[in-house]
């Protein structure tokens, strides 16, 4: 399964593509006037340190010099991960020239929203969570 997601139409938009490689995932975002890569986040479902019960993430991450999309992609990638219940990897490149406090808050919001929708889609698709 492939699966394509946009965030929206405003000024900080993100895109994401998914596709099912087996049972694990592979999520592209990018966004921006420049989309690239510029991180790559690997992550694998564990149980929480905290509670046994609940299950969570474990992450690494990959980030070119002087890009700072290790944030975006580590949290979608422990986020999708935890939810599904699948190997993730999570790349995400997206550049704005001149952008602010206000526009890099937008993304992140857009960033969360996106990883959401993603997890929506993938779990309205499959009773098992995984496309």
């Amino acid at each position: 399964m492939e699966i394509r997601i946009k965030t929206g139409e405003d000024a900080y938009n993100l895109e994401a593509f998914i596709k099912k490689i087996g049972n694990d995932l592979l999520v592209s975002i990018w966004g921006g006037e420049i989309p690239h890569i510029g991180a790559v986040a690997v992550a694998q479902p564990r149980p929480s340190l905290r509670d046994s019960r609940i299950r969570s993430a474990t992450a690494s991450v990959f980030c070119y010099p002087g890009h700072k999309e290790d944030v975006i992609a580590k949290e979608a990638a422990e986020r999708l991960s935890a939810a599904l219940d699948a190997n993730v990897v999570v790349t995400a490149g997206a550049h704005w020239d001149k952008i602010d406090e206000s526009g890099i808050r937008a993304v992140t919001e857009n960033s969360r929203k996106l990883t959401a929708m993603i997890i929506k889609e993938i779990e309205d698709s499959s009773p098992n969570n995984i496309p």
